[in-house]
Order: C-alpha cells, then structure tokens, then sequence
C-alpha cells in the first residue's frame, strides 16, 4: 500500500511549462528546433529552422487550432475550426500504438519506448515519460494512446528522410500569455488546407 502511494505522488500533472527540441534531418548539417509551450488547456509549438518558422497554437477545449507561417519572406496564416483541424490530422486515424517495454533515459527521465503505426504504414517511434502528465495534449491524433509527454519522436519527412525530435530542455516557469497571441496583420489569411 505505501509503495503503491509512493508510486501515484511520484505523476506531475504539468500545467504550464515549456519543452525545447533540436531537430535533426539526415544527412542535413542545418540546424532546427521546436519550443512547446503548455498553458492550461492550450498548447503553442514554434518551428524555427534558417529557412522557415512556424507557430501552431492549439486549444485543447475547443479542438480548434491556428498556424503561421514564414517561408521565404513570404507570411500566411490559417485558421481551422474542429473539424477542419480532424480533417487535417485524418492521416493519425486508425494509428495503431505499440507501448514496448523498452525505455532510455531523457532529461533525467526514464522514457519508454512506443511504435505507431499508420493506416498508410508509416511508422513512428516515440519515446515519452509516464511521470509527467501534461494538461493539454500537443497533438491529440498525432500523439493519441502515448500516456505521458512525449520527450523524443522519430518520423519521416515528405521526401523519405529521417527526422528526430529530441527534449534538451524542460522549463517548469510560469508561460507568458502572449505566447497565444494570434497575429491580426502582416500574414496572408488562407484557407484551412
């Protein structure tokens, strides 16, 4: 019984904090990396590579999400209501999640091992910690079945590469509100996709 209490004190359930990412590409020198910010029930993700930045704030209440983008200069920024954003994510449906008993050490985290498998047989392998609980999912579809915040992901790029995601940072400071400022002027409005 007090192994077992031990045991459910040792999940923090984690409302606000941020997660730094370098990302890696095969064969690319380039350097690139993701901040996730969790606050409360949203969540904001910031891609910034030399040639190309992006930001995606997703609500996890009302399943809508926003993205802009910088791309050669040029700015554009959708918008998707919750079913566009299902519609977007549609290629996450049916996944199939393996939770293996492998696991490493990230950030001081034992992370275990999972394998998600696409309907179109695209795999992923996720590394996430069960001891940190996250308030706000950063992509329910994409990430749907991983119980815990996902530190390391592997995938593919559109062209067959392959592409790494790994945590170098976990910051448990309160996130400025301005972080989910959506930009009014400057970005082309598109469509969502």
């Amino acid at each position: 019984m007090i192994s077992f209490f031990v045991f459910a004190q040792s999940v923090k359930t984690i409302g606000e904090c941020t997660i730094t990412y370098t990302i890696k590409i095969a064969n690319d020198t380039g350097s690139a990396t993701k901040t996730l910010y969790i606050k409360g029930k949203k969540i904001c993700a910031e891609i910034e590579s030399p040639s190309f930045a992006q930001t995606l704030i997703y609500d996890n209440k009302t399943n809508e999400a926003v993205i802009w983008r910088t791309l050669n200069g040029e700015k554009y920024l959708s918008t998707f209501n919750a079913a566009q954003w299902k519609e977007k994510n549609k290629e996450w449906e049916g996944m199939k999640v393996k939770l293996t008993s492998e696991s490493k050490m990230i950030l001081g985290y034992n992370c275990k091992k999972a394998v998600a498998t696409t309907k179109g047989g695209k795999n992923f392998i996720i590394y996430y910690t069960t001891t940190l609980a996250p308030s706000a999912s950063e992509n329910p579809y994409e990430f749907k079945n991983i119980p815990g915040i996902v530190l390391e992901y592997e995938s593919e790029t559109n062209e067959g590469k392959s592409i790494v995601f790994k945590a170098t940072n976990i910051n448990f400071s309160p996130v400025p509100a301005a972080k989910f400022e959506i930009p009014t002027s400057g970005y082309r409005i598109l469509g969502a996709p």
